[in-house]
Order: structure tokens, then sequence, then C-alpha cells
């Protein structure tokens, strides 16, 4: 189905660098609100800095593609010290291939991390690579957002058991 996640983490911090290697996963898409940080906040929390950290240490590629404005996106790609895609279009392919040109791997080399199923998780589908959903860190409170993840909430994976490292799909 075109809106099912490949694997399902509670959050991104469950991610660990084991379970990319595993799977020959050598760089991650990142997705910014709800993801790395709650809704434009415009500061990283210390769990995703301290993940980064883990990652970068294991050897594995990061890169941002947000929706969002430059705006937005530059101060806080800028702290976490990673190199990020704007105006992604996220579901459509534009951002992804972008970045998956900027890392320099293949498909089977990559996976997206994202919060959201008609914008991450499809955009992974119709790109052809992994997508690893986390729950979003804090629901949205706009009108919008409400509206979209009622309408979401129909094709939510279940969440993983406690310390399961992500569920295999």
């Amino acid at each position: 189905m075109i809106f099912k996640p490949t694997y399902v983490f509670d959050k991104i911090g469950d991610i660990t660098p084991g379970f990319l290697k595993r799977r020959r996963i050598k760089g991650l898409i990142l997705d910014l609100d709800n993801t790395l940080t709650t809704h434009n906040n415009p500061t990283p929390p210390q769990s995703s800095l301290d993940w980064i950290e883990k990652m970068r240490a294991a050897g594995i590629k990061l890169m941002i593609v947000s929706n969002n404005s430059a705006e937005r996106v530059t101060p806080f790609a800028r702290q976490l010290g990673l190199d990020f895609i704007e105006r992604g279009a996220k579901p459509l392919p534009v951002g992804y291939i972008k970045a998956k040109r900027a890392m320099g791997l293949e498909n089977k080399e990559l996976a997206a991390v994202g919060d959201q199923i008609f914008t991450d998780i499809l955009g992974c589908n119709l790109m052809g690579i992994r997508s690893l959903f986390v729950f979003p860190i804090e629901p949205e409170t706009s009108l919008p957002f409400r509206f979209k993840r009622g309408i979401e909430k129909y094709f939510l994976p279940p969440k993983p058991a406690a310390k399961q490292g992500g569920n295999d799909k």
C-alpha cells in the first residue's frame, strides 16, 4: 500500500546505527518538524543532537528535506551541521532526488525518516526508497494539521513494542 511505512519507530532516537547497517542503509533523509523537533521550534532538542552525533560516528550520511521555507530550515540545519533541501515538495520526489544526488547514494542505500503519512511516507514510496515512520513528537494545534492528522489516523501503523528497535514490515 502506498501509505504503508517500511519500518515503524516510536521516536527518531529509537533508530540505531546497527538497525541501519543490518539493512545496508548508508544515508537518511530527515524530516524536520515533529521528527527532529516540535513544530516550528527553532532549537533542536538535546536528544536530536545526540542522535545525530551517534549517526555521524557510525558513518551514516544525513540530510534534511523539508517542505518549509529556507527561513525556517536554515537556522535549524546550521545548529545541527546538516545540509538541507527547503521547499522539498513532499510527497513529490523532487526533494528526495536532490538529496539523493547530494549524498551520492543509490535508492537501495537510502531511507527517509518522517512523521506524516501523506507527505513523508507517501513521498518515500513514490521515490522507491525505504521509509522510517516515527510518531509525531507533539500534536500540532492548527486546524489544517488537526484535519490532516484526523484523516491520517486511518492509515497509521500500530506503535512498536517498547525497546523493539523498530518493526520490520
